[in-house]
């Protein structure tokens, strides 16, 4: 009986957690925050990409790919968002040692959104049977225009300064992405459905902010304690 008891309390307190907008963690897990990217309004119209000047890469594909800049999920969900503790969060105690890969196959960059920590090494490899050309477009930090032959070694390297680098390349012009650069471990991309979570936060209060390449910048105000986990949301919305 007093097993019993003990769970329907559980669970009543877990639904009344969830009502307020506040899911319980696991036991034992650090806070985290946890929430969606929206955009509201009619999202940029994608375009199908014409690769037919590397026939090798077109025919991978049963449809022309389409441009990754602005890609909206059911309910308005906003992919490729980099949402990140800008302000409050521990510093950094020097980079990963895991490097950060990138892949360069069907003459297509992935991820489209490449997350990294400063000093840490990005990785870049080519899978692809023809040339390709990678050039961070940095201010801050250094800028290279390097070419990757097919089946050379990857290309290693690494960005000091907290920035966010718009990569284009020289041969292909739809070959595009995004190299990000943070001081901070706690960052998420979202997903398809415009998702993200930042995990395993000291209990305090946090900046957080949300970047998007084509919609800029917001930031909120979060507070996390006791093993929550505090929803956040995000809401961009479309010129």
């Amino acid at each position: 009986m007093k097993i019993q008891r003990a769970c329907t309390a559980t669970l009543l307190a877990t639904i009344l957690l969830r009502m307020f907008g506040v899911a319980s963690a696991a036991p034992g897990s650090a806070p985290a925050v946890t929430g969606k990217v929206i955009l509201q309004g009619q999202p940029m119209k994608v375009k199908m990409i014409n690769m037919s000047s590397e026939p090798g890469c077109a025919k991978l594909y049963s449809t022309p790919p389409t441009t990754e800049d602005v890609v909206v999920g059911p309910g308005g969900g906003l992919k490729n968002v980099v949402v990140y503790v800008s302000a409050g969060g521990p510093e950094q105690i020097g980079p990963p040692a895991q490097p950060v890969s990138v892949e360069q196959k069907g003459c297509w960059f992935a991820p489209h959104i490449v997350v990294m920590q400063a000093n840490q090494e990005v990785r870049v490899m080519n899978e692809d049977a023809t040339t390709h050309n990678i050039h961070p477009l940095a201010s801050v930090n250094r800028e290279w225009n390097k070419a990757q032959p097919p089946g050379t070694a990857p290309l290693e390297e690494t960005f000091a300064r907290e920035e966010f680098i718009s990569v284009k390349y020289n041969i292909h012009s739809w070959m595009h992405s995004y190299f990000v650069v943070l001081k901070t471990p706690y960052y998420s991309v979202s997903n398809e459905n415009g998702t993200f979570s930042l995990e395993n936060l000291p209990p305090g209060k946090y900046t957080v902010t949300a970047w998007h390449e084509i919609y800029g910048k917001q930031t909120q105000e979060v507070t996390v304690s006791g093993g929550e986990t505090q929803p956040l949301n995000f809401i961009f919305k479309a010129p």
